[in-house]
């Protein structure tokens, strides 16, 4: 009988943050979240998570590693954060480090949209391909870009940034001062801010109280033209962003999670056919979009999964 190969898996948001005891694509024990927001600084957030690391290692002392992800930018060769975008206080944080003598395990750390995509790619939609783009879609717009079967991280850890890329030269003012970024259009605050402001101006008004993007979704299935044109523009800027990714990478697939995506065909059908319009046809033919398969837990099982792979490695 073969013995589990256990590991566990961290994912740090702008909020909370998340931990699990991971068996390939299982989540096999959830431990107590952290809120992000109550720790003042690294030091105090690592001694925090070195306590629940504990309890988890203390149920399962059979885990062989752990692995983080972050939002923001990771060496993941030094294990080292340069910044993380919303939460104050991080910068050149030697984090494998400290999670390493936090945990007492050996320790990876990556940027929590590749630890998604390298879910994605090993266990989970894209297993078994060699090129792929994996989008999350959420607070903002992340990715991690699998090229020629590696992990692509580029040469400062920034590569897959596509939250980043410009979906017009002349559009707002992003947070690095540069313009027309799509995670500013199409991220979860700003696509509610739209739908606020569009059904400010409708006469009917809005059938509910728009809060989230799941009430959007409501209400464009229930046959309102102002939901359903929301998330058709919402589609053709993603097409935008995708197109130019596709003709810098040329992937097998784009693989797309995140909370936005839960939408389904009214986010899905339209970006296809944006795509399609505008992609030479032979690629187009070949070019698979794909719904994520392992929903909000790929960030812990793709960092538990890398943290073993290194381990392995070296």
């Amino acid at each position: 009988m073969m013995t589990r190969e256990l590991s566990i898996g961290v994912d740090m948001g702008g909020t909370t943050l998340k931990m699990a005891v991971v068996c390939g694509a299982e989540v096999v024990c959830k431990g107590e979240p952290l809120n992000t927001r109550e720790c003042g600084t690294p030091q105090e957030l690592t001694e925090r998570l070195g306590e629940r690391l504990s309890a988890l290692r203390a149920q399962y002392p059979e885990v062989r590693a752990v692995g983080m992800g972050l939002p923001g930018f990771v060496d993941h060769a030094a294990g080292v954060v340069d910044s993380l975008t919303n939460v104050p206080g991080w910068y050149d944080v030697p984090i494998r480090q400290i999670l390493e003598q936090a945990s007492g395990l050996p320790a990876s750390v990556e940027n929590d949209a590749n630890c998604m995509a390298y879910a994605e790619w090993k266990l989970g939609a894209a297993q078994g391909m060699r090129d792929v783009v994996c989008v999350t879609l959420g607070t903002g717009v992340g990715a991690g870009v699998v090229s020629n079967g590696q992990l692509l991280r580029g040469h400062w850890g920034a590569a897959g940034e596509i939250g980043q890329v410009s979906i017009d030269y002349r559009g707002r003012i992003g947070h690095y001062g540069n313009r027309g970024a799509v995670e500013d259009y199409i991220g979860n605050n700003e696509l509610m801010r739209e739908a606020r402001m569009l059904y400010a101006a409708s006469p009917q008004g809005s059938p509910v109280d728009m809060q989230t993007p799941v009430d959007l979704e409501n209400a464009a299935k229930a046959g309102c033209p102002v939901a359903q044109a929301l998330w058709d523009d919402a589609a053709r800027k993603l097409a935008t962003c995708l197109l130019n990714c596709h003709y810098i990478l040329n992937p097998q697939a784009f693989v797309i999670g995140g909370g936005i995506s839960k939408a389904g065909e009214l986010l899905f059908a339209p970006l296809r056919r944006y795509l399609q319009t505008q992609i030479y046809p032979p690629h187009f033919e070949k070019l698979q979009i794909l719904p994520a398969k392992l929903s909000s837990d790929a960030g812990m099982i793709g960092a538990a999964r890398l943290a073993l792979d290194d381990l392995r490695q070296n």
